[in-house]
């Protein structure tokens, strides 16, 4: 009896001082579907590639499974780790990640986020492809690395018939992480390693050499062996089974395919120095790398690496240019999920006023760079049949480039201000998607570099100039605001072509006067009268030089609709929901892998294949 009673008055006690009540917390941003719920990126794949709805809408489930997005904190949490050597002493050149990390690989692989462009036979590959890497960059930014990449890589392959081998793996659509020979494996990992210490963004500065070893069968074609010699300043994916790189050969730059594993099953010399301790991107490993008498095949001819690479780097800014709207679509999904779910002030914060601003500026932002994208990505499906739409996407790509990646950390800032403190702590997605923001800006080329090769083309090709104005003069007289801005651009485009000292704010001027006149075409009233009012007129009170001061063209109703419209999570579920049972049985794959341990997977298959 006693204790019975000692027992309640403890209870009594620590129910009276009890501080744990947890309420008022925003719901998980998760049980959703983050392609149904896009208006935006929905609409575009209904207009322009419809085949695709079905494959966007399995990927867009991925995007709000709990436990895909487990994944994506595990895998950046616990970041690659280097292993030169085995226990026995034996050179390895081995990374180690963590088990979410290869379960992200597998989706990718599986849901053709690398491939879909190559693979389908229906129209606009691209768009389509375009429309799946959107939506993996909200899922994790580190393995988008990887499926750009390859999605590049087979630019290379298709025209090289020593590489054609390698041109049907890398569409392969089961990820297969070991380091087999290309014969033995059901797709491959591209990597690119270009960069040097000396020259950065100027390749032309490559010391890195080759002389010519020998001439053999490499699976049923002759191919050119060259051995290289020399450092590379970033690699990414070091653990990659094949590499793009380039070595000068007499003195010009020329382009080299390298393989991790020799067709005797040996291992190249693929030296990996170290690895990059970078601001974020984190679960995706950079890299350092020696060649040491490292055998690559010749890629094109000697001494015109560049222009061989290049072939390449249009599909690498376009996927830029698409991730880095899609980076921005999870922030504002983010930033409306936490202020819809949580209350400040007697109300739901994101019905405060200043509130409503700042979503809808962003909602805006999002908007118009995902047009943006998209646009320069169904260009790219007419390269080869469309002269017109080629000389478009020649100027675009590297203009969307300029502008969508540098426009993310500004997107991502305000976002992490939405969720206040919350924002910034590592167990909300925020604070690493914080971190992503800048590197697309810096990743193939920086703003000045997109900028330069957007002044490059208006100088080489007057058609350039011609396909883009020609572009915008297809909405002229639906707005006098646009109207004259278009006048503006193509003063300025002029202007540029002559003075390189212009060619930052010349960029800058199309970008938005290509979202404009995509905005004008596909989206409603509200938000593209927003637009014009905020972007294109330069009026003191219009808009200022932070999110969420929208005045003239915008008033609190219409910037309500506006948010209404971005919302992407219909519905919230419990603070504690449970995992979408996902027909790939990711889920389940996700708990198979976590019991493996972080390091299961690479250590094993390194150690096997040096046994072997």
């Amino acid at each position: 009896m006693t204790l019975a009673l000692n027992r309640d008055r403890l209870q009594t006690v620590a129910g009276q001082y009890a501080t744990h009540d947890v309420h008022n917390q925003a719901a998980p941003a998760s049980g959703f579907n983050a392609f149904a719920g896009d208006a935006v990126l929905s609409s575009a794949v209904s207009r322009d590639a419809p085949w695709a709805t079905d494959r966007c809408l399995a990927l867009g489930a991925i995007v709000g499974d709990q436990a895909v997005q487990e994944a994506a904190r595990l895998a950046n949490k616990y970041a690659p780790e280097l292993r030169t050597h085995d226990r026995y002493g034996n050179r390895i050149d081995w990374v180690d990640f963590h088990p979410a990390w290869h379960l992200l690989m597998d989706l990718a692989w599986r849901h053709e986020v690398h491939s879909l462009a190559w693979t389908t036979r229906n129209p606009h590959g691209h768009f389509a492809r375009a429309a799946l890497s959107y939506l993996w960059n909200q899922v994790e930014q580190g393995t988008g690395c990887p499926t750009g990449m390859a999605y590049a890589a087979y630019a290379g392959f298709r025209s090289q018939p020593d590489l054609a081998i390698w041109a049907d793996r890398v569409v392969g659509t089961k990820y297969d992480f070991n380091r087999y020979e290309v014969a033995e494996k059901r797709s491959v990992v591209i990597g690119y390693a270009m960069t040097e210490k000396q020259g950065g963004s100027d390749l032309r500065e490559t010391i890195t050499t080759a002389v010519f070893s020998h001439a053999g069968d490499y699976h049923g074609a002759q191919a050119q062996w060259y051995a290289l010699t020399g450092h590379k300043w970033f690699c990414s994916v070091p653990v990659a089974d094949g590499f793009f790189t380039l070595a000068k050969v007499g003195g010009g730059v020329t382009c080299f395919f390298l393989p991790r594993t020799l067709p005797d099953g040996s291992f190249n010399r693929f030296l990996i120095q170290r690895l990059k301790d970078k601001s974020g991107n984190r679960s995706n490993a950079s890299s350092e790398i020696e060649y040491a008498g490292s055998l690559a095949i010749l890629v094109g001819e000697e001494g015109h690496g560049l222009r061989e690479i290049l072939s390449h780097s249009h599909l690498t800014r376009l996927d830029f240019a698409v991730g880095s709207a899609g980076l921005m679509r999870q922030a504002l999904t983010l930033a409306i999920n936490h202020t819809s779910t949580r209350r400040g002030f007697s109300m739901p914060i994101s019905e405060q006023p200043m509130m409503a601003n700042v979503l809808a500026d962003m909602a805006i932002e999002v908007e118009a760079a995902t047009l943006l994208a998209l646009r320069v990505a169904r260009a790219t499906d007419h390269l080869e049949t469309n002269e017109n739409e080629c000389a478009f996407a020649r100027i675009a790509t590297p203009m969307a480039k300029y502008f969508n990646c540098s426009r993310v950390p500004a997107i991502t800032n305000e976002a992490l201000q939405c969720h206040g403190g919350n924002g910034f702590i590592e167990e909300s997605p925020m604070a690493r998607l914080h971190r992503e923001a800048p590197l697309n800006s810096v990743w193939e080329g920086t703003a000045n570099m997109m900028c330069m090769d957007v002044r490059r083309s208006l100088i080489k090709d007057p058609n350039t100039r011609d396909a883009f104005l020609a572009e915008l003069a297809t909405v002229v007289g639906s707005s006098k605001a646009y109207d004259a801005y278009v006048g503006e651009v193509a003063r300025l485009m002029d202007a540029a072509r002559d003075d390189e000292y212009l060619a930052r704010p010349a960029s800058e001027a199309m970008a938005r006067a290509l979202q404009a006149a995509e905005l004008i075409r596909h989206s409603p009233q509200d938000v593209t009268e927003a637009f014009i009012a905020t972007r294109l007129v330069g009026q003191a009170g219009g808009w200022g030089s932070m999110f969420g001061t929208m005045a003239a063209g915008s008033d609190l109703a219409r910037a309500r609709r506006i948010v209404s419209r971005a919302n992407v999570i219909t519905t919230h579920p419990g603070a504690h929901p449970e995992p979408l049972s996902l027909a790939d049985s990711a889920s389940l794959a996700f708990d198979r892998l976590i019991t493996d341990g972080a390091a299961g997977i690479g250590a094993s298959v390194a150690s096997e294949k040096v046994a072997r």
